[in-house]
């Protein structure tokens, strides 16, 4: 979240038409769709060269696994990527076995729908979400039912799963830490631009952006760390995210109320320092050096000294790097627990969509719908949208590109393709698909949905009329959106602003037992970056700015609300940053018991306010030696929450 967001929020919102049909300005993503078409259709070719082209298509569907890999750690895709084929495995086995039963299908959709819902939300894994998983499922069970066949099918799909996380690894081999190097390099970029916003009234804006990619930085080299493989180009980006920190804290500590702008130098040479991290080879000299201004003060030269130790650890030899690497991270337990409690919106989001889902294929084989499934499933595709509006603007999109893509896959289907020819309208509609998708979710719809229906079909070994088929298929699909509509609209449309006082009293209270820790002789020889007070602390912002998230897409949306609490929970967020840095500091001070009480009874009565919506009285905010920042962002949270009237 950024501070310009409040100059847009009094502007005038587009229509939810002109919003879910907008193009976005993200980039073609084409070696991704071109290695998802292969991973979709080379099972299929396989499987026709072996003589058994039913097989191929089931292989195929484990296809879906490639759509799960994404522009993160090698190790993080790794380990998604892996239990996606299992998930993939396990319901092909489910949707073969429980054919045979309506009532069992519908509730096991629910079932699989709600849990990958709650996995991905807790653990907040990118990615397509359920939607794969219960298409998977419900594939199988349209075709011929035959219980006795659940093994060789599951297997099938493992096959074709493994296979796409072949194909997903293979840029390992060239590139192995290339998401890590891209996050540290913008990380240094924002801090470049930070250096040149000293003095100016792009300060705060600068300084909220650094605090962004360095908390991502930190995420994501967490997610790219393997215990038992630590690599020179590893060690390095970790130990140059963590001095990036230093500089920031010290430019914070240091220049925060500065009136005159830092020499020009300081930024060209960060940014000239970036240089070195596209380089494979560190004996090439990589970027040009930068020669100090002359007449600085101590701290201009104190904060060039910083820069170029921060130089130094991209091009000193691998025996002077410091590569002891202290990875932070809360543990699966404490995620899911965090995720599981009654306020969390990942949990709510995920019962209403198991729910809902169940209904609707309740709905679909109680009324002996042809290919019953494709209700449901279309139920689905409109609830995986984030807020309410995205699930509005998804439900405006699928239906637009619904239209079109049954009509692609009548016409398609009405040539009688086989073979090898179905595997390339495979490849090439994958292709398109995933091309599309980071445009405008309708596009992708135009290829995905006859891409679905041409796989459907042709492992179903149903008859085909070209009238009888476009307009089931259409029907279906409106019945699901209906359904998906209309459950959000009942279950889900206030549930998350409801939540939002009640958590932002939650997390500064956590965030007031932290502090306590860290500066009292509690927090002396322990490791307190391991400690349950910064885990809960980390995972009760992290819900609720989650929380906010959905709050502002529900219809209607209390725009007065959502300003006062964007600012409330951004210095949330920004205090957090600063605790959790200070913990990582050895020798902090140790605070008297008075100046512990006072800054517990402070948190104490910003907690009550946000609890009850009312503005609290500002009261002192202890000295803290060493740590300025903190007791600053305390009293500017104290401000944001007077805002509330």
């Amino acid at each position: 979240m950024r501070e310009t967001k409040n100059k847009s929020v009094s502007a005038k919102s587009p229509s939810l038409l002109k919003q879910a049909m907008s193009m976005n300005t993200k980039p073609f993503p084409w070696v991704k769709a071109f290695c998802a078409g292969v991973a979709a259709a080379l099972p299929v070719m396989i499987g026709l060269l072996f003589g058994n082209f039913e097989y191929g298509l089931i292989a195929g569907m484990g296809g879906f696994t490639y759509l799960y890999f994404f522009n993160i750690p090698y190790a993080q895709n790794a380990q998604k990527l892996f239990f996606v084929v299992l998930g993939m495995t396990l319901v092909s086995a489910l949707g073969t076995l429980a054919a045979p039963y309506p009532l069992a299908t519908a509730i096991l959709m629910g079932i699989i729908g709600a849990t990958v819902i709650f996995i991905f939300g807790a653990l907040r894994i990118t990615g397509p979400s359920a939607i794969f998983f219960v298409l998977v499922f419900a594939m199988t069970t349209g075709m011929p039912v035959n219980p006795e066949l659940a093994p060789i099918r599951a297997g099938l799909v493992f096959l074709g799963g493994t296979l796409s996380w072949i194909i997903a690894m293979i840029g390992w081999l060239f590139n192995p830490h290339g998401p890590e190097t891209g996050v540290v390099k913008r990380v240094y970029l924002e801090l470049a631009a930070f250096v040149d916003s000293v003095g100016t009234q792009g300060f705060n804006e600068s300084k909220n952006r650094v605090m962004s990619v360095l908390k991502e930085a930190e995420e994501t080299l967490a997610a790219g760390y393997i215990p038992w493989r630590k690599t020179d180009l590893f060690n390095r980006l970790y130990v140059m995210n963590d001095h990036a920190n230093q500089l920031f804290l010290y430019i914070l500590e240091n220049f925060s109320k500065e009136h005159s702008t830092l020499p020009p130098e300081l930024g060209q040479t960060i940014r000239e320092m970036t240089v070195s991290l596209d380089k494979k080879d560190k004996s090439i000299e990589g970027y040009k050096k930068i020669l100090q201004p002359e007449g600085m003060n101590e701290k201009v030269a104190a904060l060039f000294k910083e820069i170029y130790d921060a130089d130094a650890i991209m091009n000193e030899p691998t025996s002077k790097i410091n590569n002891v690497i202290r990875i932070s991270k809360p543990s699966l337990k404490t995620i899911l627990g965090g995720a599981f409690d009654k306020n969390s919106i990942v949990f709510i989001s995920a019962l209403r969509f198991g729910v809902v889902t169940i209904i609707a294929a309740f709905i679909a084989y109680q009324f002996d719908l042809a290919r019953s499934y494709w209700v449901p499933l279309s139920c689905v595709a409109v609830m995986s949208g984030s807020t309410i509006i995205s699930t509005y603007h998804r439900a405006i999109q699928r239906g637009f590109g619904t239209v079109v893509g049954i009509l692609i896959a009548g016409f398609i289907l009405a040539t009688q393709p086989h073979g090898y020819i179905i595997a390339l309208l495979i490849l090439l509609l994958t292709f398109i698909t995933e091309l599309f998708i980071v445009k405008n979710y309708g596009l992708a719809a135009l290829f995905f949905t006859p891409n679905a229906l041409l796989m459907a079909e042709s492992t179903s070994q149903g008859g085909f009329s070209f009238s009888y088929f476009a307009s089931a298929r259409l029907i279906d699909v409106l019945i699901g959106t209906a359904i998906g509509l209309i459950g959000i609209w009942f279950v889900g449309r206030r549930s998350a602003s409801s939540r939002l006082p009640h958590l932002v009293t939650k997390t500064i209270r956590s965030q007031g037992q932290f502090l306590l820790l860290l500066f009292s002789k509690h927090g002396v020889g322990c490791n307190v970056e391991e400690c349950s007070e910064i885990k809960k602390m980390q995972t009760n912002i992290i819900t609720l700015k989650t929380l906010y998230t959905t709050a502002a897409g529900e219809i209607p949306v209390d725009q007065k609300a959502l300003d006062y609490y964007w600012s409330v929970i951004f210095s949330i967020e920004r205090l957090g940053y600063l605790l959790e840095n200070c913990s990582k500091v050895d020798k902090r001070p140790i605070l008297s018991e008075e100046k512990l009480a006072q800054m517990l009874y402070v948190c104490e009565t910003m907690a009550i306010a946000a609890g009850r919506k009312q503005s609290p009285s500002i009261k002192n905010v202890p000295e803290i030696e060493s740590f300025p920042s903190i007791q600053n962002e305390i009293i500017h949270l104290q401000k944001s929450l007077q805002k509330f009237n």
